[in-house]
This record gives structure tokens, C-alpha cells and sequence, in this order.
């Protein structure tokens, strides 16, 4: 049986945070929580605390089973982008550039190999 957790309106662009979850797509739980432990980048706390939360959803239905024999691990992740805040620089002549502050959806889903 599988869990699901979801992380909206991440501050961070979504082409950043895709770069942390394409390593732990299809990973065993335990060896994607010592890659995002390790890793340098810092969408990896975020995406840690995400697979934390996921492997308490799947302890929540699962309440007779133990985490270490279901074998679980990383069935699907992907990253939408949220929101985009606007907002305006100024520019050389009077003019002005235009930032535009992203976010990111990440849902992870996380499933028992047996």
C-alpha cells in the first residue's frame, strides 16, 4: 500500500529542486535519506523532511507492519511549479526589469516492494 506526501509553494525554482529528486527516483528509503543527507544542495533538507513525512503516512496505514521489512522505497517524486511572485527592478534609462520569484510543488510516493 502506498503513501503520499505533498510540499506546496517551495521557495525555490522547480529546475533546482528536479536536480535533488532525479537522485532519489526509484531509490530504496534508506539509501535516498543518506543521499539527501549528504547532498550539498540546499533543496535536499526540504525534500528530506518530505520522505520523513511520507514514511510516517505510510506508518499511519500500514500500523501492524514495520518499516524495515516492507522494503519501501521512492515510487514516484515529481516537481510542478507553483506560484510565481512578480516583482520589479530598476534599470538603467528609467526603465525597469521584471523578477519573477518562483515556487515548486513536490509529491512523493512512497511503496512497499513486496
Amino acid at each position: 500500500m502506498e503513501a503520499i506526501a505533498r510540499l506546496r509553494n517551495y521557495p525555490t525554482s522547480p529546475r533546482k529542486m528536479r536536480l535533488v529528486a532525479d537522485q532519489i527516483r526509484g531509490v530504496d528509503v534508506e539509501e535516498a535519506l543518506n543521499i539527501l543527507k549528504f547532498s550539498k544542495k540546499h533543496n535536499a533538507l526540504a525534500l528530506e523532511k518530505l520522505l520523513l513525512s511520507a514514511i510516517d503516512n505510510w506508518q499511519e496505514k500500514n500500523e501492524g507492519e514495520d518499516v524495515a521489512d516492507a522494503k519501501l522505497y521512492v515510487k514516484t517524486i515529481y516537481v510542478d511549479g507553483g506560484r510565481v511572485l512578480k516583482r520589479m527592478r530598476p534599470a538603467a534609462q528609467g526603465r525597469a526589469n521584471r523578477i519573477r520569484k518562483r515556487s515548486n510543488h513536490v509529491t512523493i510516493i512512497v511503496d512497499s516492494k513486496s
